[in-house]
């Protein structure tokens, strides 16, 4: 009884220790944070500025208080939008990385439109959606999907080949299929390179919803942030901007987690 007391106190001793160390590391980032926002508010207030132009931290807080509802309401519709395209974009990605290792030939003929396609800006890519598929949440997820795909796609690849020539050698001398090659080995090594761009796309598809939201919408933290500025309401276009960009860190934090559940090793070619 007094072994497993014991054992349970020590349990908890190191549970604590590891919390304790999370916050140390975490420690010079919330100091950093607070040392930004502190300046913010000090050259506000000292050179006076106007808040139309340059709100404080305060008055910020006070947009997050006031536009509350508006803030979520349009909040959704942006949440869905990016996650839709992250999940079509990075979907389609991965298949078409799978289809390219298999196919050479494929490779060779989409390879170069898929990085034809990347090139063009996205801000100029989205009129031509919305002309397409109208105003609705289609050109947006379409948007957020395209701005996913290409590093996945890259990433994909160079995983799944990133298997060294000894351990195709042992899977030959194993005798094992190429279905077995496949699960076994190149989609093992590939998890690295792929968690490394779905931490790229975890942030981008955000972005990619928000500039559909640009181009003739009517809702969703875009739109918003497009009347805010043109009404000169500085406070909810800050808290709106912050909005957005606390939904990115949600979603690559998510994308983190994952990883670290799913992956306990890392190819050097990822550090």
């Amino acid at each position: 009884m007094a072994d497993a007391v014991g054992t349970e106190e020590a349990l908890r001793s190191e549970k604590r220790a590891i919390l304790a160390g999370a916050w140390v590391d975490r420690l010079p980032a919330i100091i950093a944070v607070i040392g930004l926002i502190s300046g913010w508010q000090f050259i506000v207030t000292v050179f006076d500025v106007p808040t139309y132009i340059a709100p404080s931290p305060i008055d910020v807080l006070a947009g997050f208080r006031d536009n509350a509802k508006i803030l979520w309401l349009n909040f959704w519709p942006t949440l869905m939008e990016a996650i839709a395209g992250f999940l079509v974009g990075n979907t389609i990605a991965v298949l078409l990385a799978i289809t390219f290792v298999h196919s050479r030939m494929a490779e060779k003929a989409f390879f170069p439109i898929a990085v034809f396609i990347n090139t063009i800006p996205i801000i100029a890519v989205a009129p031509i959606l919305v002309l397409i598929f109208g105003n609705g949440y289609t050109p947006k997820i379409v948007i957020a999907a395209l701005i996913c795909f290409f590093p996945t796609l890259v990433n994909m690849v160079r995983g799944l080949k990133a298997v060294s020539p000894a351990t195709l050698d042992l899977m030959r001398v194993l005798s094992a299929t190429q279905t077995e090659v496949f699960w076994k080995v190149r989609i093992q090594s590939s998890l690295p390179f792929l968690f490394a761009a779905l931490k790229i796309a975890s942030t981008t598809c955000v972005i990619g919803a928000i500039v559909g939201e640009w181009i003739g919408s009517s809702f969703g933290l875009g739109a918003l942030i497009i009347e805010a500025t043109y009404n000169f309401r500085s406070p909810l276009l800050y808290a709106t901007v912050f909005m957005a960009a606390l939904l990115a860190v949600t979603l690559f934090s998510i994308v983190t987690v994952a990883e670290r559940r799913l992956i306990h090793w890392k190819s050097p070619a990822v550090e």
